[in-house]
C-alpha cells in the first residue's frame, strides 16, 4: 500500500508542473527584469499605469502619496507626471470607469490590479502583454496567445503596432507557434519592451510596496537571531558548569 501511495505522490508531483505551464496559455513565458530600486523606472510604469491602464483597471490599494514617499519624489511633480489631471495626493488609484459601463462593453468588470503581480507573476504578465495578436473573429478584433478568449482589448496597439499569429498543424490542431509584427507601432520592439518592463515592474512594487523595506530589515533580524543563539548558548555553558 504503502508503494502505491508513493507512486500516487511522485506521479502528481511530476503533472504539477504541467498543470502549472498548460494553466499559463500557448506561449512561452518571457522574463521580465524586474528592480525595485530602479525608482525611474517605477515612475515610468506608474506613469504608464495611470496613461493607459487605469480608465479601465483600478490599483485602489495604493495611493500616490505613497508612491511619492517610496520613490523620493516631490508630491507636485506626482501630481503633475503621474497621477490623472484633478486627483489628490491622498487619492487611491481608482478608476474612472463604472461597472455598469464595464460590464455592458467588456461584459465583465475589469477587475482592481493591485495584487495581479502576486497573483500572475511578473514574467506572465509581461508576456501576456506583449502577445495581443490580430484576431477579427473576436468582438475587439484581439487575441492573446498567453490568455485566450480575453475580454480585454489590445490598449497598447499604437505603441506595439499590429501582430498576427504564425500557426503551425500539431495532430491535426492548429497551434499557434509564434507571433510577427505586421505593422509597427509608434515604439520600436526594444522601446516598447521596456515601456512594458517598466509597467509590470510598477505593478510588481503595488503588490507589495514594503518588501524592500521588508528585505532590509531581514538581515538585522537574523543577526539578532544569531547573536541571540550564542548568548544562549554561552548562558547555558556558564549555568550548568558546576553541575556534574
Amino acid at each position: 500500500m504503502k508503494r502505491v501511495m508513493k507512486k500516487i505522490l511522485y506521479t502528481l508531483l511530476f503533472l504539477l508542473p504541467l498543470t502549472v505551464n498548460a494553466g499559463t496559455g500557448r506561449a512561452q513565458l518571457e522574463s521580465a527584469d524586474i528592480d525595485l530600486t530602479d525608482s525611474a523606472s517605477l515612475e515610468r510604469g506608474a506613469r504608464n499605469y495611470v496613461t493607459y491602464c487605469l480608465g479601465c483597471h483600478a490599483a485602489k490599494h495604493i495611493r500616490y502619496k505613497r508612491i511619492a514617499l517610496d520613490l523620493r519624489l516631490d508630491e507636485g511633480n506626482v501630481l503633475k507626471n503621474v497621477a490623472p489631471l484633478g486627483a489628490g495626493i491622498y487619492d487611491q488609484m481608482h478608476s474612472a470607469m463604472n461597472s455598469r459601463d464595464a460590464t455592458k462593453w467588456f461584459g465583465t468588470t475589469p477587475p482592481d490590479l493591485s495584487l495581479i503581480a502576486r497573483s500572475r507573476g511578473a514574467d506572465w504578465l509581461y508576456t501576456y502583454l506583449k502577445s495581443f495578436y490580430a484576431d477579427p473573429g473576436k468582438p475587439s478584433g484581439v487575441n492573446n496567445a498567453v490568455f485566450e478568449d480575453v475580454a480585454m482589448p489590445n490598449v497598447l496597439w499604437q505603441l506595439q503596432g499590429t501582430q498576427v499569429a504564425v500557426t503551425k498543424n500539431i495532430d491535426g490542431q492548429t497551434v499557434i507557434a509564434g507571433l510577427k509584427l505586421d505593422e509597427p507601432g509608434q515604439l520600436s520592439p526594444k522601446e516598447f519592451d521596456l515601456f512594458v518592463n517598466d509597467l509590470v515592474n510598477f505593478l510588481v512594487y503595488v503588490g507589495e510596496p514594503v518588501q524592500l523595506e521588508r528585505r532590509s530589515m531581514g538581515k538585522y533580524a537574523l543577526f539578532f537571531i544569531l547573536m541571540f543563539t550564542v548568548l544562549a548558548y554561552l548562558l547555558k555553558k556558564e549555568y550548568w558548569k558546576d553541575v556534574h
